[in-house]
């Protein structure tokens, strides 16, 4: 008998219709031979909502107590989930995060699992039972504290308890049929990708695609785990995750473009007038990381009207660009720089595909897309596998769709979302 792992994130679970659908999903695997361990997201916007009223009490919750009181949005569901399965005559039990020997560092907002001891699930699974883990959620080795994974951390759940008990797959549930070649709430024509190595997901995660969480496709990879993306609001057989050490086993599925993704999220600082010597540059991104912010794209470019200078832009999340922008205004004479700006409406367009590696003229098609659309490009960065570009916010969607057209992704009908929000 296999074991397989499933996840259902918030719109799966959003309401009691959703928890018996879901309910039912499970016990069908259960009656198709399988064991089941179910990771499960808090309900709808449960988790927004809770973060809302965190902020209406103070703007800045205490790291511990928020953690608290996020996760109980995943314990609500987990309860009702079981209620569920019970109500259909099989036996169920739900374990929180900390429960199911989810151990963590002590990072509250964005933990890092450091140890999985699934006893009580394995116990439970052996007595027949299926059972259910509060997604999103641990306990700090040290200080027993309760701690999150960061948004979208019930992925990274659902993936280290498949590694732990080494389940044939880890099935990722969602509002759509799978991963798709670009957000089909953005791009329509979007089409479904029946198969994509776990390298390109990264890439697309990365790139602003609420597509997996990055750190589920990172955790999968390096422990094996097949995962399979699919819609608990249909039968449609989603999306294979596979290692790209098994390439050869998906030949059709090597397009040179897997998607495009969009990413609204980040802000742009640009430095004007920075001194062109050694160590300029790494005095700004010392300030910068001391506020620990995470940098995306950077470009430096020696301006031409002034020798000795140069221009350095960087982008990185919208929420910490305030912060930064103060540290190295507070640091100026010490930079020694002329001038700070601050850019809060952009966003990036990143194409990505494992096949650019050996395809000529992806950069040209993807120029001459954004040409022809008349969308500017602010900065440009490239990997082995993406080339990104920053632009004007107010014109992403339609430098995705164009660029999505132009390599022929588009599919014949528009793609079905079943629920939700994307989030």
């Amino acid at each position: 008998m296999s074991l397989i792992v499933q996840k259902y994130g918030g719109s799966s679970v959003a309401d009691a219709e959703g928890i018996r659908r879901v309910a039912k999903r499970i016990v069908d695997t259960k009656l198709a031979g399988h064991d089941v361990v179910v990771t499960v997201s808090a309900m709808g916007d449960t988790t927004d909502e809770l973060v809302d009223l965190a902020h209406e009490i103070t703007q800045q919750p205490d790291p511990r107590e928020f953690d608290l009181l996020v996760t109980s949005g995943e314990r609500i569901s987990m309860s009702l989930l079981a209620m569920a399965i019970k109500a259909l005559g099989h036996e169920a039990r739900s374990y929180t995060g900390s429960q199911a020997g989810m151990k963590t560092d002590g990072t509250h907002g964005d933990a890092r699992i450091v140890e999985v001891t699934p006893d009580r699930i394995r116990a439970a699974v052996e007595a027949g039972a299926i059972a259910i883990v509060a997604g999103f959620q641990g306990i700090n080795v040290d200080t027993q504290d309760i701690t999150t994974l960061g948004r979208g951390g019930s992925d990274t759940t659902a993936v280290a308890m498949a590694a732990a008990l080494g389940a044939e797959k880890c099935e990722i549930y969602t509002d759509v049929d799978g991963i798709f070649s670009a957000d089909p709430r953005v791009v329509p024509k979007a089409h479904k990708i029946n198969a994509i190595s776990s390298e390109e997901v990264l890439e697309l995660a990365g790139s602003g695609a609420k597509v997996l969480h990055i750190r589920a496709v990172e955790y999968a990879r390096r422990q094996g785990v097949t995962l399979i993306v699919r819609s608990s609001f249909s039968d449609n057989p989603g999306t294979i995750v596979y290692h790209p050490d098994r390439a050869e086993e998906f030949p059709l599925e090597e397009a040179t473009i897997a998607g495009v993704a969009h990413d609204l999220s980040q802000a742009k600082i640009t430095v004007v007038g920075v001194p062109d010597v050694p160590g300029s540059a790494a005095a700004l991104f010392g300030i910068v990381a001391a506020e620990g912010a995470n940098i995306d794209m950077i470009v430096q470019n020696a301006q031409t009207q002034s020798d000795g200078v140069t221009d350095i832009s960087f982008t990185l999340p919208k929420a910490s660009a305030d912060a930064v922008a103060r540290a190295i205004e507070n640091a100026k004479d010490e930079l020694g720089y002329e001038q700070l700006r601050l850019d809060d409406q952009i966003g990036k367009v990143s194409l990505i595909g494992a096949g650019m590696r050996s395809n000529i003229g992806v950069s040209s098609t993807l120029f001459e897309a954004l040409r022809d659309a008349g969308i500017n490009i602010d900065m440009i960065s490239t990997s082995e596998i993406r080339i990104s570009i920053v632009t004007r916010a107010e014109v992403v969607a339609e430098a995705a769709r164009a660029i999505h057209a132009a390599f022929g992704l588009d599919g014949e009908s528009e793609a079905v979302v079943y629920a939700g929000t994307g989030r």
